[in-house]
C-alpha cells in the first residue's frame, strides 16, 4: 500500500474515479501522528450537471478546490459542526469530486481512538464522513492538499484492486435534489458502511 496514488489516475469522470478510490488508503501524517483509512464507500459528484453538486451554480471562492487539478483534497464545513472530505476528479477547469463517506482504520488506531473517544468499536472509527476526518485530524486547513504528492501530509496511496461483484452501488446519501442518483459506491460487506438515508434538507 506504499504507492501512491497518481494524478491521471483521478483525471477522470468522477462516477469512475468513485470506482477507483474503494479500496484505497488516505494516510494523514499530522503532529499527534500517523493514521491510514482504507476506503470503503464513496459518493460522486459532478459540476454544472449535477444538481446536488457544490458546483452546479458555478465557481465560488469555497468550491474552486473542486474545478481541479485532479488529486488535490477538497474540505468543506457543514452544519455548523463537521468537515467533509472529497478527492478532486476530472480535468483542471472541469469541476468533480469523490465525497469519502466511510473506511476502515488500517494503521495509527491509537491516534484514531485518542481522536474519536466515544466510538463504541473500531469499525465505527470512520463510519460516515465527518468521522472519517475525524479520524485523520482533517479541517479546513487541509483543503487543496495535493494527495498525489510524495511529501504531501495527506496522501492517497493505492491498495488492492477491488472486483466489480464486491462492489454495491446505490443513491447518495441526504441530499435534497438528484437523489435517486446512484452514484454512491461500497465494499459490500464491510461493517464500516454508513447507514443510508433518503433526502435531506440541504444541498451538497
Amino acid at each position: 500500500m506504499s504507492d501512491l496514488v497518481r494524478r491521471e489516475d483521478l483525471a477522470v469522470d468522477p462516477v469512475d474515479a468513485a470506482r477507483f478510490l474503494l479500496g484505497c488508503v488516505l494516510e494523514s501524517a499530522l503532529p499527534e501522528g500517523v493514521v491510514q483509512v482504507r476506503l470503503t464507500e464513496v459518493e460522486a459528484y459532478r459540476g454544472g450537471d449535477d444538481p446536488a453538486s457544490h458546483c452546479y451554480r458555478g465557481r465560488t471562492a469555497r468550491n474552486e478546490v473542486m474545478f481541479g487539478p485532479a488529486g488535490h483534497l477538497y474540505v468543506y464545513f457543514v452544519y455548523g459542526m463537521h468537515f467533509c472530505a472529497n478527492v478532486v476528479a476530472l480535468t483542471d477547469g472541469v469541476p468533480g469530486a469523490v465525497l469519502l463517506r466511510a473506511g476502515e482504520v488500517v494503521s495509527g488506531l491509537d491516534v484514531a481512538m485518542r481522536r474519536r473517544p466515544g466510538a463504541r468499536s473500531a469499525t465505527e472509527l470512520a463510519k460516515g464522513p465527518a468521522r472519517l476526518t475525524g479520524v485523520l485530524g482533517l479541517d479546513r486547513r487541509h483543503n487543496g492538499v495535493d494527495l498525489t504528492e510524495p511529501g504531501s501530509p495527506i496522501r492517497l496511496l493505492a491498495g488492492a484492486p477491488v472486483a466489480g461483484h464486491e462492489i454495491g452501488v446505490g443513491p447518495r446519501v441526504g441530499v435534497a435534489v438528484a437523489m435517486d442518483v446512484p452514484w454512491r459506491f461500497w465494499l459490500d460487506g464491510s461493517p464500516t458502511v454508513s447507514t443510508y438515508r433518503r433526502g435531506g434538507k440541504k444541498q451538497r
